[in-house]
Parts: C-alpha cells; structure tokens; sequence
C-alpha cells in the first residue's frame, strides 16, 4: 500500500507564496509520474502540475505556468510545489497523487493513489 502525505498548506496574501510537500511511503515513488491537483468551493478537481518519474519533464495547467514548479527528490521519495504570485483562486485543497506510470498523465484518471489534501487559502 502507499500512502501519500500532503503538507505546507496555509493561509497567504496574494502576492505570497508558499512551497507543497507530498511524502511517500515505501519504496514505490521513484518509477512513477506525481501529479499535483486542486479543488477549490464548488468545483471539480483539476489538474494543477505532473511530473515524470525521473523529473525530466514537466506539465502546468495553463492557469499556473509561470507561476508554480513541480519537482521531485527520489531520495526522498518527496515531490514538492513550490507556489509563487498566489491569487484568490488559487484557493483550494491540494492533493497530490501518484501515476499509474512514469509518464506523467494531466487527467486524474491517470493517478491511483492520492493525499488526503491540505487547504490553501489565499485572501485579497
């Protein structure tokens, strides 16, 4: 079983920033892709960010280029998001979630594992 921990979450000004971890447990990370999602009040999740297994690319929803970057540490078995020039509707619960593969799928139908979540807030 993995299991996928999500934290760094919180509260921010718009402008601010702030950096997601997602740590795995077991050996299992390193040959899969890791995505990152969100949800925000009353939408569907969407795709936020994917990376493949070994890091060497990476996918942004339109929303977030330019602004946030995935990465990985294998070592760690930990993938990060750092989140830079946040906006309101940045506003949601992140989760992460690992790939079926080493590619790095941006539909959630792509992932088998998921986090429990952790709430990002952003006020004007």
């Amino acid at each position: 079983q993995v299991q996928l921990v999500e934290s760094g979450g919180g509260l921010v000004q718009a402008g601010g920033s702030l950096r997601l971890s997602c740590a795995a447990s077991g050996r299992t990370f390193s040959p899969y892709a890791m995505g990152w999602f969100r949800q925000g009040p009353g939408k569907e999740r969407e795709f936020v960010a994917s990376i493949r297994w070994n890091g060497g690319n990476t996918y942004y929803a339109d929303s977030v280029k330019g602004r946030f970057t995935i990465s990985r540490d294998n070592v760690k078995n930990t993938a990060y998001l750092q989140m830079n020039d946040l906006a309101p509707e940045d506003t949601a619960i992140y989760y992460c979630a690992r790939g079926q593969y080493g590619t790095a799928p941006i539909d959630t139908r792509g992932y088998d594992y998921w986090g429990q979540g952790t709430q990002v807030t952003v006020s004007s």
